[in-house]
């Protein structure tokens, strides 16, 4: 069985997370999706709503039979990426994951705890987002790892990391941080 986990604070979920998760589905051959949805971002000093009104959110506008919304680094007691990979490696010894990312966030995946060691222990898929692409061709991450880049997400299914693939997709531009802006979500 092949998972993709695409972490976030989802605050909130929106159509953008949608897309990129059927994209996933429908070009890398995953057998499921994960939605890790997070109790917080070290990376982002505004914290984000509370995990239940994230999750409830997440549930109604992500329905799709193969795509699980969890709040599994919150269960597991994890805090970085990295170690909720341990932690599901761990418990799932059968279980191939393939952590997904957008494009923005391949631009600063290099500020991320391990991220060295997230790219070392499972494939990894990022996604086009709108204004992304070429500043995450030319990240930290993408140079110190380039060899180890595929040409499609459809190839991740059979490497062994370390491996990435940049899949081009049709873009939508919606943007959690614009919902927010325009009031569209309550804190």
């Amino acid at each position: 069985m092949v998972i993709g986990l695409l972490g976030g604070s989802f605050d909130p979920a929106h159509e953008g997370h949608v897309h990129i998760t059927r994209e996933a589905l429908k070009r890398m051959g995953l057998d499921q999706v994960w939605w890790l949805v997070s109790p917080g971002n070290p990376l982002k000093a505004r914290q984000p709503a509370p995990l239940a009104d994230r999750l409830v959110r997440a549930k109604a506008v992500m329905r799709h039979p193969r795509v699980k919304v969890t709040a599994l680094e919150a269960t597991l007691g994890t805090r970085a990426t990295a170690d909720t990979i341990d932690r599901l490696r761990a418990l799932y010894p059968g279980v191939t994951f393939v952590w997904l990312m957008g494009a923005d966030n391949l631009v600063q995946f290099h500020k991320w705890e391990r991220w060295r060691d997230i790219l070392r222990s499972v494939a990894v898929g990022v996604l086009a987002r709108p204004g992304a692409g070429v500043q995450a061709r030319l990240s930290v991450a993408a140079r110190a790892f380039r060899v180890h880049q595929v040409a499609r997400g459809e190839t991740l299914r059979g490497h062994t990391p370390p491996v990435w693939a940049f899949v081009n997709l049709p873009m939508t531009d919606a943007s959690s941080t614009e919902i927010r802006a325009r009031g569209e979500w309550r804190r």
